[in-house]
This record gives C-alpha cells, structure tokens and sequence, in this order.
C-alpha cells in the first residue's frame, strides 16, 4: 500500500475546519458559518432515475421533494432545537444542510472528500454506512417550527417574528390529548425518506453531525411500512390495526386538488411560503392488545370500511364513494355517526382534504410488556386552521377509534418553497 498521508496533510485541510464544516460533512475548509457553501459546484440530477433499490429525486425544484413525492416504505424524523446562534449562523446552517442533502438525494457521499478518502487525522466527513448503497428514493424535507419566529419566552431571536405566516399557529389542545413534552414542537424539522432504512438513518445521522454547536435533536422517530399512498400508482397500505389507510388520499395526480389544499400562496399572507406547504406530525399510540381482543364486526363498525376489501360500509369496494344516507335495519345509518371515516371525510369537514405521508412504528415494549407501536401521522396542508385544526377536533370529539388511540407527540411546521440550484431552503424567508 502507497502511504499517501504527505498528499493527505498538503490539501490544506485543518482538523478544526473538518470539525466545524467540511468535518460535520460538508464541502470545502474555507467555507465559513455565514458564508455556507459553494451549491453551484454540485451538477446534480434534474429526473428522477430508475436505480435498484429505487429512484433519484432532485434536491432542488420549485417544491421541496418528499411530499408529493411516491411515499416511500421507511422513515426517519426529526425536530431540532437551535442553539444560541446569530442570524447568519442560521443561514449557514441552512446552506449548509442544502448542499448536504443535494449530495445524499442524489446518492452521493457528503463533503468533498466523503467517507474514506479525507485526512487520516481528522474524522471522515460522511459516516459511512451508506457506502455502496444507491439514493433509494431518498428525499430530504426540512421545515421551521414556530419557536424559530418567536421563542417560548417571546424573544424574537432572527429578526423573523413579523414573517411567522398566520397559517403557522400553535397547535391547540384536543381532546383526550396525553403529549410528552420531550415529543413535542421544535424549531427546526427534517423528514427522511427512503426505500432503504438505513440510507434515512444516514440522512439524518450526517445533518446531526452537521449541525453540530447549532443545533441540535430535540425529538425523533423511524418510521416503516408507509400508511398511506400519494400517486395512483401506489396500492393502498395497512397500518397497525390491519386496515387499509389512506384510502381518499391526496393523490399527486390530483393537480388541481394538490395546488388547492396542499402548496401555499402568496395571497395566504405569507409571499415567502408560496410553493411551500404545512406540516403536521401526530405520534399516536395504538393500544394494540385491546384493539386485538375487539370482535371483527366491531372493528369494522368503528372503522366504517370492511378488514379485507376496504369498501366503505355502505357498500361498493374500496374506492366507492362512502354513503352517509345509506341505512340499515331499525333505520340506523350503515356507517356510524361516530365512525373515523364519517368524521374524517372531506364531506363533514367543510370539503378539507390533507395529503398523508404517516408511517408504522414499534418502539419496543412498555414496562407492562405492552407493544409501544402505533403510527406516526404525517400531514401537508395549505392552511391547518381550515383542514387539520377542524378535522382533528371532530375526530378528538367524537371518533369511537378514540378508544383505542392515544396522542403521545406532536408538532406543525413551515415548509418553505424548494431551493433554487444554487441556493439553500429557507432562503426565500431568510435571504431577504
């Protein structure tokens, strides 16, 4: 073996700056916090592209990927807390999360030198464990929580509390809501999605490291076996309670419903946000046991569709528009009145519709041997006073499935517009 360190030391390259930047996983020594990165070095792939383990989607576009994105099958999430920073500080991480994520949607390692081939004396600049393997589908999603305008004790920390979009509004509490503190808000999220479970852990695990003294973790999920389809090309998947989910959802086909319920405009009151979108995200908890010692006639009841075919209980199969009129014997509606799919239909809630994109999780057991599973609720809306507010709070109120259901975590975040090549997510709010 050629001993190559004399080559290695003379790049230039100083252990503080593979630390800081280039060392967290990004590119080059000289960049700078505020300065970020050169993303006009990156040619990177404008179609997505057939691979084996799934496609190539473009970081960079007038949306950002990953959501009306092809649900892919795994999940990694997470919601970050900003340290003390300045504003340039932000936009440097930001810059520099961009050019990190443009590299791994494309399938490529991060920084320059990657994971193998950078300084021995100084940590590689990717991690490593997605070597070798291809994109997957990876789509990378990044979105500013309310906390990043205003802080919990009302200090405004960027200079951004006129620009908070009055869609952006604190959650209220729901009914029956059980939130744990540590699962909840956030100033900052990213949502990984992969075909590949490891290629999103290693999404996430790099962004961390890069953030590294300005942000970090607060809460974070995985997530597999998507709950729910956003092309039609997708079949319709099950989650935890055996039934198919999202069976009315989104679907990116649908254009002219994606440009009316899905992506923000500039009349919404916040020009920035145009082309963006609002994110919220549910932990719900399923109580498994209970939910598998209940009878199939009473499952389905709750439901409103059949275990096996999904058919609305009012007849038809599984993409039959729902009958609210239909009844049966004694003249009692064929689907409940307090059944999920009346009280969620778009129908009882003013014609509000939201693309999902939850996932299934099992975090292992509780301390009574319990399955701590459920599904982590993942939802893009144009404005979640008028779709995700109301529709909760009808389900919270009266949905018999509440029986079964707690909500342990929960947060909504500003999805900005997608970057320009060039350019980095967030720069519409930020590089004014």
């Amino acid at each position: 073996m050629v001993n190559d360190e004399p080559a290695r030391q003379s790049r230039g390259i100083s252990r503080r700056g593979l630390l800081g930047l280039a060392g967290a996983g990004v590119v080059g020594a000289g960049a700078g916090l505020a300065g970020g990165i050169g993303l006009d070095r990156f040619v990177l792939p404008q179609s997505a592209s057939a691979q084996e383990n799934g496609a190539v989607y473009p970081f960079f576009g007038d949306h950002q990927s990953g959501i009306t994105t092809p649900a892919q099958d795994r999940l990694h999430f997470a919601s970050y807390d900003l340290a003390d920073v300045t504003r340039d500080e932000l936009i440097g991480l930001l810059q520099d999360w961009s050019a990190a994520a443009a590299l791994m949607t494309a399938g490529s390692p991060v920084g320059e030198f990657g994971a193998v081939n950078g300084p021995y004396t100084a940590p590689p600049q990717d991690t490593g464990e997605a070597l070798g393997l291809p994109a997957s589908g990876l789509t990378i999603t990044i979105g500013f929580g309310p906390t990043l305008f205003t802080a919990a004790d009302g200090t405004d920390r960027f200079g951004l509390a006129g620009k908070r979009p009055p869609a952006l509004v604190d959650l209220p509490h729901f009914p029956a809501d059980m939130l744990t503190e540590g699962l909840t808000g956030g100033d900052l999220c990213i949502q990984a999605c992969s075909d590949d479970p490891q290629v999103a852990v290693h999404a996430i695990r790099n962004l961390s490291r890069i953030a590294f003294g300005r942000a970090s973790i607060r809460w974070s999920q995985l997530g597999f076996g998507r709950t729910s389809s956003t092309t039609t090309a997708q079949a319709t998947p099950r989650n935890l309670f055996g039934f198919k989910d999202g069976t009315a959802n989104i679907r990116a086909e649908q254009s002219d419903v994606v440009a009316d319920q899905v992506w923000a405009a500039s009349a919404d009151g916040a020009d920035w946000m145009a082309g963006g979108s609002y994110l919220v995200a549910r932990k719900i908890r399923m109580t498994i046991e209970t939910w598998d010692r209940t009878s199939l006639h009473d499952q389905e009841a709750i439901v409103g569709r059949t275990k096996g075919e999904g058919a609305p209980y009012s007849g038809g199969t599984e993409f039959t528009a729902p009958d609210f009129a239909a009844t049966g014997q004694g003249g009692a509606p064929l689907i409940a009145k307090d059944s999920h799919v009346r009280l969620a239909h778009p129908d009882q809630n003013a014609g509000a519709q939201l693309l999902r994109r939850g996932y299934n999780f099992v975090d292992g057991n509780d301390d009574l041997g319990r399955l701590n599973a459920g599904l982590f609720f993942i939802a893009y809306q144009r404005d979640p006073r008028t779709q995700f507010i109301p529709i909760q709070m009808n389900l919270a109120k009266n949905d018999a499935m509440n029986e079964y259901l707690r909500h342990v975590g929960s947060g909504i975040f500003a999805v900005p517009p997608g970057a320009r090549q060039g350019g980095y997510v967030g720069e519409t709010l930020l590089g004014a």
